[in-house]
Parts: C-alpha cells; structure tokens; sequence
C-alpha cells in the first residue's frame, strides 16, 4: 500500500532532514511512526502526501509514484495534521461537502458516511454550525471525518489524539481497527507510545533523520515496553 525507497530529503540550506529511509506497509497495518521532535517524523509524512519535495528515492502508494504522478497517488489517500487548517467561513457540512466534491463522492454515500462518522465522533448536531465556533477538538474530528467520506485506501495521521477527549479517542481507535479491516492501511505519527504499543502491529522507530529500528510491533518490544525500547534506541549515543 504504502512504499518508502530510499527517500531522503534534504532542504536548501543543506539541513538533512531524512535520509535514505525505506518502510513498507501493507493492507491491514496500522504502523506506528515515533520519534523525538525533530527526529524527521512530519519530514517523512509531508513528502508522502506531496507537500515536500523528495531530493533522493521515490515513495509509491498503491504502485503509484509520488513523485512522478502525485495527483494519481493522492486520490488514493487521505492526511490529517497535527493542527487541521479548516475554512473557519464554512459550516462543519458545507467543509465535508467540499472535501467530497474535490473527491468526487456521489449525494447518497457521501450522506451515509458523514452521518455514521459524525455520530460515531459526536458532532452530528452542530455540523451546520461554522467551524470558527469549533474547538480544537471538534476541529480535529471535523478532519477525520472529511478525510473518511471518500473512502482512501491509505490513512496518513500525524499526532492524530492530539486534543481529543478520551471518548473520541477511544472511538477513533475503533474507527481505526474497522478501517484496516476493511482492508486500508494506517501509517501515523504519535507521542503517545502506550496507544502505539495496543494499537499498532508495526512500528518505525526514527532518530536524526534515519531508521533505527522497524519490524513487527511483538518483535521490537520482546519482553519490554514500547516505551523502554524508544527510550534505550534513542538515548543511546549514535
């Protein structure tokens, strides 16, 4: 679903910001992404939904190269920042409209999923309110559901828990488990290493630009917590 080759990047005055990365992730995954701030994380991410230019290698979603044909590989997924950059002018369901016209999502599915997903999230009763009078954590959800009506095959989350309370928390790992069982495929970045260890069944783990450690999420850890083998990886001397 989702393959990384090689991809480094490096910005114009010459900071390496990843280097000569490579990960897979497969239908069915949810894949952890961790690393300290700056460690290259939204770096990563960024040049996989086609924000940021790649310098070296070529990520390919569902066989598509993001680099050579990145309109064909973005109808295939859908991205979720750390902090949502929503139209505050527009209502909750005139937004959703919005992703879905761009997306090409027919009247009665696009009706169905918005429904099941803003029930599901809590905020059915105030999408035809504008978005200025949103907090950040129905911004948040406004997000996820925009980016679930038309149906992506890749989910690319970045500190996705971030502002939720822990009911839609809770409801958004579910959300997360029916969607890779559905056969998609979730690759996200997150601090929070207790959800990551539960949820997740890979895991990436990215210091200085570099992967330093990738694999299933039972062979990383071992006999340990997801939290001691970050902490024993990426405090050890390069």
């Amino acid at each position: 679903m989702l393959k990384i080759r090689n991809y480094t990047k490096i910005y114009e005055n010459g900071k390496v910001g990843a280097k000569n990365i490579n990960l897979e992730i497969e239908k069915g995954d949810i894949f952890a992404f961790i690393g300290h701030n700056g460690a290259g994380k939204t770096t990563t991410i960024k040049s996989i939904v086609g924000v940021s230019s790649i310098t070296e290698g070529d990520i390919f979603i569902d066989g598509v190269s993001v680099k050579q044909n990145p309109v064909e590989a973005k109808k295939k997924i859908a991205f979720i920042p750390d902090n949502p950059d929503l139209y505050d002018s527009l209502s909750g369901v005139q937004y959703i409209n919005f992703i879905c016209d761009i997306f090409n999502v027919d009247k009665n599915t696009r009706e169905k999923l918005c429904e099941k997903y803003a029930k599901q999230l809590e905020i059915y009763d105030v999408l035809n309110n504008p978005i200025k009078t949103y907090s950040h954590g129905m911004r948040q959800k406004l997000a996820i559901i925009s980016a679930l009506v038309h149906s992506p095959k890749l989910l690319i989350l970045d500190e996705p828990f971030v502002g939720l309370d822990p009911k839609a928390t809770f409801t958004l790992k579910k959300i997360m488990k029916d969607f890779v069982a559905e056969g998609g495929a979730i690759f996200f970045s997150t601090h929070v290493l207790e959800v990551a260890e539960k949820l997740c069944n890979k895991v990436a783990i990215i210091k200085n630009g570099e992967i330093v450690a990738v694999g299933k999420m039972s062979e990383i850890k071992k006999d340990k917590s997801l939290e001691n083998v970050f902490l024993e990886i990426t405090d050890a001397k390069s």
